[in-house]
């Protein structure tokens, strides 16, 4: 835990949050600033900064923990699609550096805008992608 995290606090109890699941690895919150009706956090609390912090046993945790939850939500509220957000870095929209995935329910007419412009890619270029990250593995 990180003494100057808000999320560790709010994973921890020591911060009251509405807490809608919780086990010895998460704490699952409701977002007080939501972008739909029922907007979830899963906050690991153990601290990692990002998803580059991550260790697999957790990540796998995590997304079990995710399918139920996101399950949960889609009987609870009838919601017809769900929108799983992570980000990671400033320029990607991190604005709290703990790691949390945003579990976001759908509804038809929500007006909620979570797309992108589609680029275009040479079958070079996407090669020359593929063998860098492959490297890497």
């Amino acid at each position: 835990m990180k003494d100057d995290c808000i999320f560790c606090k709010i994973a921890t109890g020591k911060i009251p949050s509405a807490t809608v699941y919780e086990d010895s690895h998460f704490r699952v919150i409701l977002d007080i600033n939501p972008a739909t009706k029922g907007h979830c956090l899963i906050i690991p609390k153990e601290h990692f900064d990002n998803v580059y912090d991550l260790d697999g046993e957790t990540a796998g945790k995590l997304f079990s923990l995710a399918t139920c939850i996101a399950r949960a939500m889609r009987d609870a509220l009838g919601c017809e699609g769900m929108n799983i957000v992570q980000n990671n870095g400033e320029i990607a929209g991190q604005t709290v550096l703990h790691f949390h995935l945003h579990l976001i329910p759908r509804y038809e007419g929500d007006g909620l805008q979570l797309t992108w412009k589609p680029n275009e890619v040479g079958e070079e270029e996407l090669e020359e992608i593929r063998k860098a990250i492959r490297k890497e593995i």
